[in-house]
């Protein structure tokens, strides 16, 4: 790290040192606010890992459907944070803002929910509230994330269906728990490798839901609980969180174009 007239700027040198695993990637992200240094995790999401390295590196083809040209671009150099909200997250990478489009497979998620914690956590707290890690602030919001699910899974489709099951759904919500809600929206989690939630700094890959992971990416600005267990975090900023809190300083909206948008020079590998 050096510093030019008092500011603080992260480097390379200072990067390599600051690393969880000296073997685990390095990527300089460059933008046009500054640089950032993202330590990637293989050991605990080795198959999005190895993607996101493949597209920063032009390995990947991707095909002109105008054209029917092939081409290994470089996928995320000349793309924008499309995205932000401020303090919270920014994101980019998104398919939409790639002439290209994405590669047409989507990958796994690879969470493991255990570790997260979320085998642990119930649903519902003793005091019969929410737990705040599922972030309901209305009945609409604890109806659709929480009953719609769990009366899924019992074939429970009308209020007849109701009928007689009271009991039986009083219990489940009092014993479930939050990885069990999780998988009854669908998400599947593995036990094989190590988790880390989504704390600020983490780089996850954003997704329509489960087990839809593409290119795009985004890095939390804070500790962010209800995103653990539903995003797969591939690595960690270590070196230019001023420059993450730069680029999140103004929001972005991305359904509008503009020029204040922060746009990603080239992502490259350094060691």
């Amino acid at each position: 790290m050096y510093s030019i007239g008092g500011q603080l700027l992260a480097d390379s040198d200072s990067a390599l040192l600051a690393m969880e695993d000296p073997s685990n990637p390095l990527l300089q992200i460059s933008t046009s606010r500054g640089n950032l240094f993202v330590e990637l995790y293989p050991d605990e999401a080795p198959q999005n890992v190895r993607r996101f390295l493949s597209l920063a590196a032009g390995e990947i083809e991707l095909v002109d459907r105008n054209t029917d040209t092939i081409f290994k671009p470089r996928y995320y150099d000349g793309m924008s944070f499309h995205r932000v909200i401020p303090g919270i997250l920014i994101q980019a990478g998104s398919p939409a803002y790639n002439p290209l489009g994405a590669p047409s497979d989507l990958l796994e998620d690879e969470i493991n929910a255990n570790i997260l914690g979320l085998d642990k956590e119930n649903v519902l707290l003793p005091d019969s509230t929410t737990n705040p890690i599922l972030n309901i602030t209305s009945a609409d919001e604890f109806s659709k994330q929480l009953l719609q699910p769990l009366y899924k899974s019992m074939s429970i489709e009308t209020a007849n269906d109701l009928i007689g099951q009271e009991e039986e759904i009083a219990t489940r919500l009092r014993t479930m728990t939050i990885k069990e809600l999780y998988q009854l929206l669908g998400y599947t989690y593995s036990e094989e490798n190590v988790s880390r939630p989504i704390q600020s700094g983490v780089l996850a890959l954003a997704n329509s839901g489960p087990n839809s992971n593409g290119p795009e990416f985004f890095i939390s600005m804070t500790d962010s609980e209800q995103l653990s267990g539903k995003y797969t975090a591939i690595g960690s900023v270590i070196e230019g969180m001023d420059v993450v809190g730069s680029i999140g300083s103004q929001a972005i909206n991305p359904l509008k174009a503009t020029r204040a948008s922060t746009v990603i020079y080239a992502i490259e590998k350094i060691n």
